[in-house]
């Protein structure tokens, strides 16, 4: 196996991106986490406070000869919303914020240039709020959150919100995807 890499991005609940990334091409594991926050070693239940400063993140270790770091990227941009500030759908606080917590300075240098170029094609009406901050630590999640939706398809907030964004992702991102798409479930 080649090198592989990492990569760190809060876009909302990390149930949904831990779903849509583990289908990729390229990427070897993806783990939920917390990162960017103050408090070491945070719960989810401190997470959820708000009063922590951590993002609920998926960290995707990727093997770079298969997928890019900017392809990662553009999957990022295209699955969520990075133009609501602390909030995607109905989740709601700093925890839920668009973020990409770089772990070097040419993951930076890109995350930077691809956000400047969907600002010049205006690919979002209102203005990205994603931050893009160094990767100073991540913590992962408990047990129960890792491939949440795997083990859970059919409960409501998956049926409702992951489902729906796993079906427009896999319609885009069809020539990268590792395997067929599982049927979704009614």
């Amino acid at each position: 196996m080649s090198r592989t890499e990492v990569a760190t991005f809060g876009s909302g609940c990390f149930w949904c991106s831990e779903a849509v990334f583990s289908e990729l091409q390229g990427v070897v594991k993806v783990e939920p986490g917390y990162a960017g926050g103050t408090v070491p070693n945070p719960t989810y239940e401190d997470v959820c406070t708000d009063t922590t400063g951590h993002a609920e993140v998926a960290q995707v270790t990727f093997d770079p000869s298969l997928i890019t770091y900017r392809e990662l990227l553009e999957v990022l941009f295209s699955t969520h919303d990075p133009t609501t500030l602390n909030r995607q759908g109905g989740d709601e606080g700093t925890q839920y914020r668009s973020v990409i917590f770089y772990g070097d300075e040419g993951q930076k240098a890109e995350a930077e240039r691809i956000i400047r170029e969907l600002t010049e094609e205006r690919v979002f009406r209102n203005k990205i709020v994603t931050e893009v901050s160094p990767l100073k630590a991540f913590y992962p999640a408990e047990d129960y959150h890792r491939e949440y939706y795997k083990r859970n398809s059919s409960k409501p907030y998956c049926q409702a919100v992951i489902a729906p964004k796993l079906s427009k992702f896999r319609a885009h991102w069809k020539s990268k995807l590792k395997t067929a798409a599982p049927a979704q479930a009614a």
